[in-house]
């Protein structure tokens, strides 16, 4: 799909070169598009639009690119919060006399 090979393009080194018929097809697409910038080569034979191409290099992900690698990126997948909480250390309760509650200080205090 031209979008996994967009996404593999995002995450490598820039500029990058294709050599497989189909790779280099699929640059031709994202470049249509305009998603990225690319180098392109024409047919060898320009009257019949056929013969091999050589390679395709990707010299940059436009920005119409990066918003579709955002849209087809979303929702990112996170880790579940609770993986995320340290644990809680527990402490015996104190054998003593507790202090009243803060509403009450303030109360004791006004009077």
């Amino acid at each position: 799909m031209t979008m996994n090979l967009l996404r593999q393009i995002a995450t490598s080194r820039l500029p990058v070169s294709f050599y497989r018929t189909e790779d280099i097809d699929k640059v031709r697409l994202l470049r249509a598009a305009g998603l990225v910038v690319a180098l392109v080569p024409s047919p060898s034979d320009p009257i019949a639009l056929a013969g091999t191409p050589s390679a395709a290099q990707v010299l940059a992900i436009t920005s119409k690119g990066r918003e579709e690698l955002a849209k087809f990126d979303y929702p990112v997948t996170r880790p579940p919060r609770w993986r995320l909480r340290m644990p809680r250390i527990k402490t015996l309760a104190r054998a003593g006399p507790t202090a009243p509650p803060p509403a009450q200080r303030e109360s004791s205090r006004l009077q």
